[in-house]
């Protein structure tokens, strides 16, 4: 991708520094250098030039130590839509910062581009040369700086670009002032491990000296790559007039997000009175720095000779993934309460038992492991492994000491965990422990039992919460009766609905494989036993639907089948009328006497030109979810789905070709039927020796989806035996003609006025014609006036017949009322025409003794 001569060439370019514009080629080169060109050209709204000369701008001058950030709004006149552009020092921990921020605003980004230059500044920050940074060194010795710039989708609303513009400075701020502190934060944690030893080695302290050496270890193990550090502060306990001590900071101890001038507020827990030496909880304010996370925060108390606290070190950090996979026989302090557990609990820790409270404890959540005490953590692993003989749900509850949350310990039978009990699940706990919001994770392994933790935010610290026993018990009540399994709530469904047999459904309840109960409920389940119920021989079914909270042009769409397929048997249809496949979910339904079925749910995006173009500007409206409803199986719509489904079904069984022309059911609102017609027309044209391809024909017609939707307007104006009419037919002539003349292309008014040539000059066709069964013909017959037809080479015979059909075509020339002749198989599938004329004008030269002359078809 070059662009440096573009702009290099106007007089913006002529204002920069000598050494800058000479040096814009390899600039521009750079910039790009580590993303694919065609996701660039997909991505960015306007031209990648343009995105590059709007961040050259942005940079031309930052003051020493500053960050600039611009926001671009899609309509403020910038042309690369939706953005956003940073210039800053280059940093550790900056991109993924910026991409979790903007993440967590509710942005959607396309695309991240991020260059790291090599630049050259006065004193005032003005920008005179620049090169790309090389890691091997490129003999450039100017200051590093991130460029970053940050591809937003085209929707991103004011409200979330506002967000940004205000939130993404603060999180530079506090990325700045991480990396800024690192080293002083560790310094600090190095110290204070050292000091813990000493006062253990010296006795000086009313905590155990077990305790002291088990904290000193933890600190060097959190700094041995198992916690990444955002922030530190030390407090001190003030006696406060008249009122109880309270903790303040110690001045100039606060590091990294904890300093006073960072842009996030993290609400700091921290007390007094007698409490453990370590303590351990998570903020209530997601990590600006670094992931999207709830950070954690470790203090370390300092204690006079009675045990009374007196000060805190506070340090805020996450764990990283190696912390969260470590042994909790190598984590000190969790170590040896785990022995002890596992001791208490009469258990040798290499016993049967020994290991598998060992997993049970294993899988903890680390606030857990270090927030639990020898006696919780013994209670709650010893309730844990009771219930895997079970199968029984099991809850646990833990308040927060500081009042901001309640942690809640989730245990169920494995094969009872889906992501609905679990929603079922979190409603339950923020409405009976009054909750405002709630996180969870979740550990799914080969154990018979699934543990989820749930984090319930209260709504302001020091809220009480009842974590009784009795109402402890009451929730879990709750929990179990979520957890109750798909095939239960299938049979309720079955119980309140009268249009299939409990019988039947029963069957299918231990046919349908699991994978598809984890993606559809049992209302959905009841809608797609009816329509695998009709399927006969080689019939299909199908449904085109969208989820609500789909993106726009993002569809589903399930065929019901009574064989396996390949996907190369559906691709190419559904490609063909303007979708791409961007996933697919098979589902076997598998019977016990042998029988098979095969439920298949297509991921579709409709491709942006369609959605941009399409006459229907309400495609996403119409097909919002409705695959539950057993009522609207049958119903009789004349919309999209209905259009869409008919087309499928007709290519599946070959009455409809494979070809773009499809695309015109979405862009035109057309049956399938009506763009066969047009497809016989091009087909046609083809035959008549017309300059220009099938493809360029279809391009065409796709691209002004009003004029196909005129030409078959016309056609029915002329031959609909229900609504034909000749004042209407020359309405629609004169409308198509009008709309030919706002074309810009000279081929396309070729073209299309050779399609309306077409249409104009046929006389009959078998379009309307039915059978006994009241079914059309699976051809279509047309018959022409060639003279009327200017695009057509001469001799033009007097009529023609063309038949057209996915399994065959033909042409019949006749070139007088009463002409003879014969049929003729020919092997030239494009230009069968051309042959068969040249073979009618010979048999007129043979004939003319019999009639004046000749007809031929082939």
């Amino acid at each position: 991708m070059t662009v440096s001569s573009e702009l290099s060439s106007n007089a913006w370019a002529e204002s920069l520094p000598e050494p800058l514009r000479g040096e814009l080629a390899t600039l521009e080169s750079a910039y790009f250098r580590h993303v694919d060109a065609g996701d660039v050209d997909c991505a960015i709204t306007g031209s990648s030039a343009l995105v590059f000369r709007r961040h050259l701008e942005l940079g031309l001058q930052r003051p020493p130590g500053a960050a600039l950030v611009r926001v671009y709004h899609p309509d403020d006149g910038s042309g690369i839509g939706a953005a956003v552009q940073l210039v800053t020092d280059d940093m550790r921990l900056l991109v993924e910062s910026v991409a979790s921020a903007l993440t967590r605003i509710g942005a959607t980004v396309s695309e991240v581009i991020h260059p790291i230059f090599e630049v050259m500044r006065d004193d005032e920050g003005r920008l005179h040369s620049a090169a790309p940074h090389e890691v091997d060194g490129n003999g450039v010795t100017g200051l590093r700086e991130s460029w970053i710039h940050v591809q937003l989708h085209p929707s991103t609303s004011r409200d979330v670009l506002e967000r940004i513009e205000a939130e993404v400075p603060d999180v530079l701020t506090d990325v700045r002032q991480v990396i800024g502190d690192t080293e002083a934060m560790r310094a600090v944690q190095d110290r204070l491990a050292r000091e813990l030893i000493r006062t253990a080695d010296a006795g000086s302290s009313p905590y155990p000296v077990t305790d002291l050496v088990d904290c000193a270890h933890l600190l060097r193990w959190l700094a041995d790559g198992h916690f990444t550090l955002l922030g530190y502060a030390r407090f001190q306990r003030r006696p406060a007039t008249g009122a109880e001590a309270k903790s303040v900071v110690v001045p100039d101890s606060c590091l990294g997000v904890l300093r006073p001038n960072v842009g996030t507020d993290f609400q700091v827990p921290v007390d007094g009175g007698r409490r453990p030496l370590l303590m351990l909880t998570q903020g209530l304010v997601p990590a600006t720095v670094h992931r999207s996370v709830y950070p954690y925060f470790i203090g370390v108390a300092e204690a006079d000779a009675s045990g009374t606290v007196v000060g805190e070190h506070l340090f805020i950090g996450v764990f990283t993934v190696a912390a969260l996979h470590e042994n909790v026989l190598d984590i000190p302090v969790i170590a040896r309460r785990v022995r002890t557990v596992i001791e208490q609990c009469g258990f040798d820790l290499e016993s049967f038992s020994g290991q598998a409270m060992l997993e049970v404890i294993q899988s903890f959540p680390r606030t857990e492991l270090f927030s639990s005490d020898i006696d919780t953590m013994r209670r709650t692993a010893s309730a844990v492994l009771s219930v895997g003989m079970r199968r029984q749900v099991r809850l646990f509850l833990r308040q927060d000491s500081y009042g901001r949350f309640v942690a809640a310990m989730v245990y169920l039978p494995r094969d009872r965990y889906t992501t609905r009990v679990r929603l079922e699940i979190q409603d339950i706990l923020v409405r009976e422990l009054g909750g405002v919001s709630i996180d969870y994770s979740a550990r799914v392994s080969e154990n018979e039992l699934a543990s989820v933790y749930f984090t319930v935010h209260l709504p302001e610290p020091g809220t009480r919460v009842d974590t009784s026993e009795a109402n402890r018990l009451r929730i879990q009540n709750l929990l179990a009766e979520a957890s109750r399994t798909w095939d239960d709530h299938l049979r309720d469904e079955v119980a309140r609905s009268t249009v299939l047999d409990p019988a039947v459904v029963q069957r299918y309840a231990a046919a349908l494989p699991d994978g598809y109960k984890e993606d559809f409920g049992p209302s959905r389940a009841l809608a797609d036993i009816v329509r695998l119920e009709r399927l006969a021989g080689e019939t299909i079914d199908q449904h085109l639907y969208r989820r609500p909270d789909a993106a726009p042009g993002s569809w589903r769409f399930t065929l019901y089948i009574g064989s396996g397929i390949s996907l190369s048997q559906v691709l190419p249809l559904l490609q063909s009328l303007g979708v791409e496949v961007v996933d697919e979910r098979p589902y076997e339904v598998e019977f016990g006497d042998g029988r098979r079925a095969w439920i298949y749910d297509f991921g579709l995006q409709a491709r942006p030109d369609l959605l941009r173009m399409s006459l229907d500007r309400n495609m996403d409206a119409e097909l919002l979810e409705t695959a539950d409803r057993l009522d609207l199986l049958d119903a009789q719509e004349c919309g999209l789905r209905e259009r869409f489904t008919e087309a499928f079904d007709a290519l599946w069984h070959g009455r409809a070709e494979s070809d773009p022309l499809n695309e015109l059911v979405l862009r035109a609102g057309l049956q399938w039927r009506s763009v066969s017609i047009l497809r016989a027309y091009s087909k046609y044209l083809q035959q008549a020796d017309f300059p220009y391809s099938q493809a360029n024909i279809a391009r065409v017609l796709l691209a002004s989806p009003d004029i196909a939707q005129l030409f078959v307007g016309l056609f029915e104006a002329m031959f609909d035996p229900d609504s034909a009419s000749a004042d209407r037919a020359d309405e629609l002539r004169a409308a198509v003609r009008e709309r030919i003349n706002e074309v810009v292309s000279l081929d396309a008014d070729r073209i299309l006025r050779a399609i309306l040539g077409v249409v104009t000059a046929t006389l009959r066709t078998n379009y309307y014609v039915v059978d006994a069964d009241g079914l059309p013909r699976d051809y279509l017959s047309l018959k022409v006036e060639p003279h009327a037809i200017s695009e057509l080479p001469r001799p033009r015979p007097q009529f023609e017949i063309f038949v057209y059909s996915p399994r065959v075509e033909g042409v019949h020339l006749r070139f007088g009322p009463v002409a003879r002749g014969g049929l003729r198989w020919s092997d030239r599938l494009e230009d069968f025409r051309t042959e068969i004329l040249g073979l009618v004008k010979a048999q007129a030269v043979k004939n003319a003794v019999i009639v004046p002359v000749g007809a031929k078809g082939g």
